[in-house]
Order: structure tokens, then C-alpha cells, then sequence
């Protein structure tokens, strides 16, 4: 098969590599329908984080069962299924009390770039959906392997419920998911911080009411202004940087919550800041498979379709230039199918 390979900032290759296989008795071998480039993707390439060898790329699938392990039950060959982009047996304390990203047998996805993919926990991990959707409906499905599944935590570990005043920060794909989410939990303000005019279109089309174009303290005072200096109720943060949190932390009214999900970088609380602030933090990476059969329902119902955020559709053998496209900000967010 062919996956994809990151070599050095900036080298991002489609390369010829083994096929996977078996090794585990829980394991499934999935051959990818369609996958993606995240964000998060995008800190190994701007050499942000370290690569110190060629490794695998991507974390975000949907694909049709080929084989299982002799252990797999709850999947069978020939099934269209959405993974986590962690590993998770579903079944450990952890994942029973709804975070299966804490899996004490869990490992986070790396591989799934590529035509096919060796899905570690099967039964736990992978969710079948139901019938035979709508091809149209594959990107929307394929949101909910990460970047909606993300933004749905993000407003979850918010607080986010019904006749709330939300503010998200961040207009990628994680902060416009974030935006829709809040927008189906009930919220009844959602102000989306954004510079970028077709992500402020998206924020609009999937239920932003405001928009803040400003940052930092003028991005603050801004949200100050639109709530009578209260602050919101809920900051959806989905950047990771420490302008970002900070930022997201002084907009929050006293007793509010942040829901952090944006992958931290030089970001550091004051602990007395914190402690005067009264603000509630809450995040981490998504236990997207606590939410996924839920999603599912939802876009096959019709009720929200976060596959909006793909602004772009590229062969996955033409994998390098997605990133190039998403690094220089020409794409929100691609697809890429074998």
C-alpha cells in the first residue's frame, strides 16, 4: 500500500510501505474510504514539534472493515466505520466514566494517511454506521473521527447548555465545530473570534451569532463589550497557544468554564490569577468515542453537517500539497481519498 510520511519540516512524502496486518487478536484492519489533515498535523511539519526520524502521518479516518482479529465482535468485514483518533478497549474504568482518550490499553492513531489501516482494540474503537448513508454524507462523517468530535468535548467540558452566552476561540476546523456544537447544545449567543472572512462565513452558516475580529486584550475588551462587561459563559478554546488560553480565561465571566482542546504550547496558568478568577478549566484530548454514536445519528438525521469545513478534496496521493495548502492558509481543512 501507499501511506503517508513525514521525513522533516516540510517534506511530507506519499510513500510505498507495508501492507498492515493482524497482529493483535483485537485488531481490524480498515481500508480507508477518506482521512484528512488536521490542524495538530501542522506543528510536526512547521517543525513546531521534532521529528527526528520518518514517521507515519494522520489520526482522522473512515473506512470499510476488511479483516478482524479473532476477538472482534462488535465489527465485521464489509462495515463502514468511524474510529476515535485514539485507541480505547471501551471498557476500563477510564473509558466508563466517558474518557476513553485515558484508556489504560489505549494508544493515539499515527497511521491513518494511507490506503489502509491497522486499528488496534477494534470493538472498542470503531463505531458502524448504520445502513448505507449517502456517499455526499462522507465528510461530515468523516469530521466526527476528530475535528467534530473535538469541538463537541470542547462545549461539553464548557458547560455549554441551553440559553448560555458562548464565546470559541480559534476559527480552524476544531473552533468552527466548536461553533456548531455549542450552536446544537442549546447555546444562545455564540460568539466566534475570527480575522479570516470564509471562516467567519462558515461561523456564521453554522450558527455564530457575533463576530470578534479583534485579539488579546483588545479581543477581551471586545467580548466584554458585547455581554455589559459580564463576560461569557462558556470559552471554547481551540488554538493551544498561551495568547489563546489567556485570552479565553480573562473573556470567561466569574464561575464560567473554558473548554480547552487546542493542543498546548508555551501555555502557563497563574495560579493566583486562576484562584481570583473563579474560572473553571476543563479539557484535554477528546474522548471523541464517548460522543460518536450520538454524532452519527445527528448527520445521518439531516440535523448538522460539519463536513462544511472541508473547503478542499485532493487524491490522497497528492497528500503533500494538502499540507502545503492548509499551512499557508489557502484551506481550512482537506479531504483526501485514496
Amino acid at each position: 500500500m501507499h501511506a503517508t510520511m513525514i521525513h522533516a519540516p516540510g517534506d511530507i512524502r506519499f510513500e510505498q510501505r507495508p501492507d498492515p496486518r493482524i497482529t493483535e487478536p483485537a485488531d481490524a484492519i480498515v481500508r480507508t474510504v477518506a482521512t484528512c489533515v488536521c490542524g495538530s498535523d501542522l506543528w510536526a511539519y512547521r517543525g513546531i514539534n521534532p521529528t527526528a526520524e520518518p514517521h507515519p502521518m494522520g489520526h482522522e479516518y473512515i473506512g470499510v472493515v476488511e479483516e478482524v482479529g479473532r476477538d472482534v465482535t462488535h465489527v465485521r468485514p464489509g462495515q463502514l466505520v468511524i474510529g476515535s483518533f485514539a485507541t480505547s478497549d471501551n471498557t476500563c474504568p477510564h473509558c466508563r466514566y466517558g474518557f476513553q482518550t485515558a484508556c489504560v490499553r489505549g494508544e493515539f492513531m499515527t497511521t491513518c494517511q494511507a490506503e489502509y489501516i491497522r486499528i488496534p482494540l477494534a470493538d472498542g474503537t470503531l463505531v458502524a454506521v448504520p445502513g448505507d448513508p449517502d456517499p455526499a454524507l462522507i465528510p461530515s462523517l468523516l469530521t466526527l473521527s476528530d475535528v467534530m468530535g473535538t469541538g463537541w468535548f470542547a462545549a461539553v467540558a464548557a458547560q455549554v447548555k441551553p440559553g448560555v452566552t458562548v464565546a470559541v476561540v480559534g476559527d480552524g476546523a476544531v473552533g468552527l465545530c466548536g461553533v456548531l456544537a455549542a450552536k446544537e447544545l442549546g447555546a444562545e449567543r455564540v460568539i466566534a473570534m475570527s480575522r479570516h472572512q470564509d471562516r467567519q462565513k462558515l461561523a456564521l452558516d453554522f450558527g455564530a451569532t457575533d463576530l470578534v475580529t479583534e485579539r488579546g486584550d483588545e479581543g477581551v475588551a471586545r467580548i466584554h463589550d458585547l455581554t455589559d462587561g459580564v463576560g461569557v459563559d462558556s470559552v471554547l478554546e481551540c488554538v493551544g497557544t498561551a495568547e489563546s488560553s489567556d485570552q479565553a480565561r480573562r473573556a470567561t465571566r466569574p464561575g464560567g468554564t473554558v473548554g480547552f482542546v487546542g493542543l498546548p504550547h508555551g501555555v502557563e496558568i497563574d495560579g493566583g490569577d486562576l484562584f481570583t478568577s473563579m474560572v473553571g478549566l476543563r479539557g484535554g484530548p477528546a474522548p471523541v468515542r464517548r460522543f460518536l454514536p450520538d454524532m452519527i445519528d445527528r448527520v445521518l438525521a439531516g440535523h448538522m453537517t460539519p463536513g462544511k469545513v472541508f473547503d478542499r478534496t485532493l487524491p490522497l496521493s497528492e497528500v503533500a500539497e494538502a499540507y502545503r495548502a492548509m499551512d499557508e492558509r489557502r484551506a481550512i481543512k482537506v479531504m483526501l481519498q485514496p
